[in-house]
């Protein structure tokens, strides 16, 4: 199943009375997860294309940014980004900008934040340069009703800097909006007989998903990105599993499933495909928000169907 969040987009922008302006009038907006730039290049439509800076592929976490990435941005108009919590080597590349070309999303009155699972503040690898950030998850981009009020913020902010074209950029916002409301629908249909089948994830990034769909989460494998369980750990999941009914444990994209293999081993899970909730093996672009929670939703209801009915 295919979710496409930007043909009402296309459709509002085909019928638009609004005559585009010079190409030069419009910011030069870099950012900095696939999920964000979905956002900004649906607000900025046929206006202009933000800048990735996340390679595909790459780990948000502990990015490096290559020459010309820094060159983008010493010469962006304005950065969207989630903020420091979630890609700290960003941080320390937005030191030369000054603060009003900067939003960090995660930290806008209008976001909705959550703690992580009380397991304990989210843990970095030191070795990777990274850090402790505390006990906010940033992974805020998984609750659309985040989405939408992200795409607000970001026609205000794209409206301030090009006024000539701020009627656009509202416009495109809120078909945007309708359009995540139709996916939100569609995934809570999707979601909703197993709102009572607990699950293992790699590590605990999906508590904004999970909320907003009212799934349960048993545990995660990994306390934090880049952190090895010990052994008190995996014992204390297999525990939770159990004796109950089969469930599913997701790997995640950029980790080793190996862990993974080795706490379903001898246990009733199935090990369902990995999990991306950064998006960053798929596709950018305007489509990328709507397929990453598709996709997140078609995974793990794939996995905990077939699960309901294993022996």
């Amino acid at each position: 199943m295919r979710y496409i969040i930007s043909s009402a987009l296309a459709s509002l922008l085909l019928c638009a009375p609004l005559a585009a302006p010079a190409r030069a009038e419009v910011p030069q907006v870099v950012t900095d997860i696939p999920p964000v730039q979905s956002l900004v290049a649906q607000v900025m439509g046929d206006l202009g294309t933000p800048t990735l800076l996340l390679a595909k592929g790459a780990s948000e976490h502990d990015f490096q940014l290559r020459p010309s990435q820094a060159r983008a941005l010493a010469d962006a108009g304005f950065v969207f980004w989630v903020g420091p919590d979630l890609t700290p080597w960003l941080s320390r590349a937005l030191t030369d900008l000054p603060e009003a070309q900067v939003l960090a999303l995660l930290d806008a009155p209008e976001t909705f934040r959550r703690p992580y699972s009380p397991d304990g503040a989210h843990l970095h690898d030191p070795s990777q340069g990274s850090h402790d950030h505390g006990n906010t998850d940033p992974h805020a981009w998984l609750d659309p009703d985040n989405a939408k009020a992200w795409l607000g913020l970001i026609a205000a902010r794209l409206a301030e800097l090009d006024p000539d074209n701020a009627a656009t950029y509202a416009a495109n916002a809120e078909a945007a909006r309708h359009a995540i409301d139709a996916l939100d629908q569609q995934v809570r249909s999707r979601l909703d007989a197993y709102r009572d089948r607990p699950f293992i994830v790699f590590h605990d990034a999906y508590g904004y998903f999970a909320s907003h769909y009212g799934l349960s989460i048993l545990g995660s494998v990994a306390l934090g990105d880049a952190t090895t369980p010990g052994a008190a750990k995996l014992a204390a999941l297999h525990q939770a599993v159990g004796s109950g009914p089969p469930t599913c444990i997701f790997p995640e994209a950029q980790h080793d499933p190996a862990l993974v293999a080795q706490l379903a081993q001898g246990t009733s899970l199935r090990i369902g495909p990995p999990l991306d909730p950064v998006g960053s093996t798929g596709d950018s672009g305007p489509d990328a928000y709507g397929t990453l929670i598709g996709t997140l939703a078609d995974s793990i209801a794939t996995c905990l169907s077939t699960a309901a009915n294993t022996p």
